[in-house]
């Protein structure tokens, strides 16, 4: 009997030096073999994996060619074909323009804001230029052309993109939240809505809804919001579309606190800019008691040929632009950035143009789109699908072009903030510093994507992991994943 238990002692010591040693050796392909084809929520996952190394060689692969869900990573894809087709410096602009004449101070016509697609107007981002300089840029502009008084209206033009609702795949709870917020030719505080709800005294009382910033003149909030109890919190879900000024907020929030500011999705961005001028050209002085006009309701339509230009604002370098959207996961940056694609090489500002861009472009850079499909530029949709391999490929074709380093600097490492702040928290920080990538999650899906600087050897790897439909928290599963990436870091 000793005899038998000393001989499963050694088993068990033996079979755990080996796991340990894959582990420590940093061998991508032991780790996959040995850590992830042996555990059973892996291999009752849906997984692809694809590792090569600077020279091409494949050195770790697992379902590489099948294309899976790849929640935000599809980031990547988008922002470096911005950076490389618009250009790193690439910037949006907006324009404030009048109609009429201006007559002893007054304008006998309207003002328009006209959108050039800046996703970074009105943010609260320490990328964007604070609004109110903005609004005072456009208020001088007013002042030099001689306008003191408005006898019209404020226009706002967002023209500049199509009108969509947004990409048709994505999930209907998901339009009312912050991060549903859809792209818009005249964007403004990253389209989102601070609201103020204040609960009743009491379980079952009617919740108090207000619009604090912006301010979107006619919305209507249909109100289904009740109170529930001390110990509840807020379980309610905000419903917007763009047919009609209107929302609807349903559940509950608990007595637990007694106002909440939740930040929820504005489909109205558009005339909410144009109000807030308003309200800041009332405080600097100036005369304005017109309405704030959308421009499809506007009869001048074909105003641009007479119209007069007051001013003009800029957004950030679009390789700033890039580095916040992959750093944060910004999902409105990521979806503006792919209908610019559209609108400055196509020739319209919408996702069937943008898209149907893409797919010729991969193909003009050799990158096979077989099995793959993309619905939209932030990965929110449950349409895209790409393979590890399409990722490495194109990972491969990035690195060899002009605007590599600015691509590179956007993603994220590990423990230096972003979504990669607590992967790999307790690796040295020489380790996790190999590490640049971009983290994707929705229910059921965990995926991460990038590069890692091996050794001499490998040079700089290009990989994807890709987990998807797996029925455990992810908690569970994180380790693993992770272990893949201490794994490639520790490459030769």
């Amino acid at each position: 009997m000793n005899k038998k238990i000393t001989l499963a002692v050694l088993s068990l010591a033996a079979f755990l030096m080996v796991s340990a040693g894959a582990f420590a050796q940093g061998s991508a392909a032991r780790f996959v073999k040995n850590q992830l084809k042996t555990d059973s929520l892996f291999t009752h996952s849906v997984v692809g994996i694809k590792a090569v190394n600077e020279h091409g060689k494949v050195i770790a692969e697992w379902n590489s060619t099948m294309p899976l869900l790849t929640a935000s990573t599809m980031k990547t894809l988008t922002t470096g074909m911005g950076l490389k087709y618009l250009g790193k410096d690439f910037r949006y602009e907006t324009k404030v323009v009048y109609s009429g004449k201006v007559s002893d101070g007054v304008l006998y016509g309207d003002i328009i804001i006209v959108g050039g697609g800046d996703p970074t107007l009105g943010s609260k981002d320490t990328l964007a230029t604070p609004i109110d300089k903005v609004f005072g840029e456009w208020a001088e502009g007013m002042k030099k052309a001689g306008i003191n008084k408005i006898t019209g209206n404020i226009v706002v033009d967002d023209s500049y993109f199509v009108r969509e609702q947004m990409p048709d795949s994505w999930s209907w709870g998901d339009f009312g939240e912050d991060y549903g917020a859809a792209p818009s030719g005249l964007t403004f505080c990253e389209n989102c809505q601070e609201l103020e709800v204040i609960p009743g005294e009491k379980e079952g009382d009617p919740v108090q809804v207000n619009q604090v910033y912006p301010v979107v003149p006619g919305l209507k909030i249909v109100n289904k919001l009740t109170t529930g109890g001390e110990k509840d919190g807020n379980e309610a879900a905000y419903y917007v579309q763009d047919f009609a000024r209107c929302a609807s907020y349903e559940g509950q929030f608990g007595r637990a606190r007694k106002v909440y500011h939740p930040l929820q999705s504005c489909r109205f961005p558009q005339l909410a800019c144009g109000n807030e001028f308003a309200k800041f050209l009332l405080a600097k002085g100036f005369q304005f008691n017109g309405e704030i006009v959308d421009i499809n309701e506007y009869a001048k339509k074909d105003y641009a040929k007479a119209a007069v230009e007051v001013a003009k604002t800029y957004s950030p370098e679009l390789w700033r632009i890039v580095l916040v959207t992959n750093r944060i996961s910004q999902n409105l940056f990521a979806e503006t950035i792919l209908k610019t694609i559209g609108k400055v090489l196509a020739g319209e500002g919408s996702y069937d143009a943008a898209l149907d861009k893409m797919y010729e472009l991969y193909k003009e850079n050799g990158i096979s789109t077989f099995g793959f499909r993309q619905a939209d530029g932030s990965g929110l949709s449950r349409k895209d699908h790409v393979s590890p391999t399409f990722f490495c490929n194109y990972y491969n074709m990035m690195a060899k072009s002009d605007v590599f380093p600015e691509f590179f600097l956007s993603l994220p490492v590990p423990g230096h903030g972003g979504t990669l702040k607590s992967v790999l928290n307790d690796e040295p920080a020489s380790l996790k510093e190999r590490v640049h990538a971009k983290s994707g999650s929705l229910n059921g899906v965990r995926c991460y994507a990038g590069y890692v600087q091996a050794g001499k050897k490998n040079g700089l790897i290009r990989f994807a992991i890709l987990t998807n439909h797996y029925c455990y928290p992810t908690s569970a599963v994180q380790p693993k994943i992770e272990g893949f990436l201490k794994a490639l870091a520790q490459e030769d």
